[in-house]
């Protein structure tokens, strides 16, 4: 792989290198919410505010799904970036391949899920009848297209762990503007195909980047190039992948059985709650994936030197990205919460579903920092391969605390309120964050005293 693209995470400045991986990730992200958000500012204007409301219904529900598979290439990364900093190329190679057979396995499944179980599930969510149809038609289409998605995916997970952030930016560029600039507006508003145009735009933008993302890996050099023929399981790599990346899903799953939980209650107080919610979601997600950047370089960067063996290191990386991560989510979760009433009109003219957004984002995007706080910790305790540790405070923590909340409180008159629904994601991220704190400390003196019995052994 050409030089320029590679980053050395064990040695010199943190901050600098950290932000120059961090700011082509966030851009990424920022893009492909952009692209998102055109999506569904397409559905909201040219096709009503049901379809805008069955657009955005459908993204717990997504997400769930996705982040299962998601968080193998988490683990994929992680021991990636271990070999990497422990220079063994062979072990590199091995896991390039391993995780792109599992990214094409983990797309298959997901298709064949989506399209069998769309419209129970669908109903299990409380989804209003009025918005049931189209969402189904759209989440359907959506998931033909999951092979492609977790191949980006995988692939992109395999070059954050060399410190290549730049080349998925531009992949994901090139099929945004395609799908925004020319497939939304041929399928939607020239075919009249409303929210399965948008379906069709996003997954044939997916599949672009894709094969770009492939099609790089081909052409690079090293221990990172990929080889089609040689494209399948080792069973040790696939092991260690497992160890980490399937306690890393299961948090995923935990996060969004929560939000899909919280979801069909939002769904209970109708169209307009509904409709306001999912806009107001999608300019929170701006928030989020800017500080997911951040978790994302965590976890690259103490994977490389928990490889190298470098603890002061991986100590400074923490503190680094906790303070960028904070900064980041107060003045962009604030911001978000200040023009919150021009971003909501964007998607939508009814100054209801504008309310019911701006309720949400009174809470949620206001105090969203601590949710990226809390991402970062995990972050470095998956780096450093304690994947199973955040599992258990996040089942307990997040999933637990919400559904505590749901099950007792929220069925009391005086807690029934789609305000107390939306207070549930700050208490949970206070206590997570504090739980995990804990977690670090004790982790990194066990890494320590392992290390030193080794040295002495040696």
């Amino acid at each position: 792989m050409s030089k320029k693209y590679e980053l050395d995470m064990c040695n010199g400045p943190i901050l600098s290198k950290l932000l120059r991986f961090t700011v082509p990730l966030m851009f990424s992200s920022i893009l492909q919410l952009l692209f998102n958000a055109a999506d569904i500012v397409v559905v909201g204007n040219w096709c009503g505010d049901n379809a805008l409301a069955a657009v955005g219904s459908n993204t717990a529900l997504i997400n769930l799904l996705v982040n299962f598979f998601v968080g193998l290439s988490v683990g994929a990364n992680v021991v990636c970036a271990h070999n990497i900093g422990s220079k063994n190329d062979e072990n590199v190679s091995r896991t390039v391949h391993t995780a792109m057979a599992l990214s094409i396995v983990s797309g298959i499944i997901i298709t064949a899920i989506g399209c069998i179980f769309t419209r129970q599930i669908l109903e299990w969510m409380s989804t209003p009848e009025k918005v049931l149809p189209l969402a189904a038609t759209y989440l359907r289409i959506y998931f033909v297209g999951m092979t492609s998605t977790m191949i980006y995916n995988f692939g992109s997970a395999i070059l954050r762990a060399v410190g290549d952030t730049k080349r998925p930016l531009y992949f994901l560029l090139a099929a945004g503007v395609i799908n925004v600039l020319l497939l939304d507006l041929l399928f939607v508003i020239c075919f009249d195909l409303g929210v399965a145009g948008v379906a069709y735009a996003t997954i044939i933008s997916q599949t672009i980047s894709a094969v770009l993302i492939v099609i790089c890996l081909v052409r690079s050099e090293g221990s990172i190039r990929l080889k089609i023929k040689a494209i399948g399981i080792n069973w040790n790599i696939f092991s260690k992948i497992l160890k980490v990346g399937l306690p890393a899903s299961f948090q995923g799953v935990i996060f969004s059985i929560s939000n899909v939980i919280i979801q069909s209650s939002v769904n209970s107080f109708g169209e307009t709650v509904l409709a306001g919610s999912s806009a107001a979601a999608n300019i929170e997600g701006f928030v989020y994936m800017s500080m997911n950047a951040f978790h994302q370089a965590t976890v690259s960067f103490t994977g490389q030197n928990m490889g190298a063996a470098k603890f002061d290191r991986i100590r400074k990386i923490l503190i680094t990205a906790e303070i960028c991560v904070t900064v980041t989510g107060i003045i962009m979760g604030n911001a978000a919460y200040l023009l919150g009433d021009k971003l909501l009109y964007i998607y939508t003219d009814s100054s209801a579903v504008v309310a019911a957004g701006m309720d949400r984002l009174g809470v949620i995007s206001r105090t969203y920092a601590l949710c990226g706080m809390m991402d970062v910790l995990v972050g470095s305790l998956r780096g450093m391969g304690y994947a199973i540790l955040p599992t258990i405070v996040s089942l307990v923590g997040i999933c637990g605390v919400r559904l505590l909340w749901i099950f007792t409180f929220f069925r009391q008159p005086q807690f029934h309120t789609v305000i107390s629904l939306y207070l549930t994601y700050t208490v949970s991220w206070i206590i997570v964050i504090i739980a995990l704190a804990i977690c670090y400390i004790c982790a990194m003196r066990h890494v320590r005293k392992k290390y030193a019995r080794r040295s002495l052994q040696s």
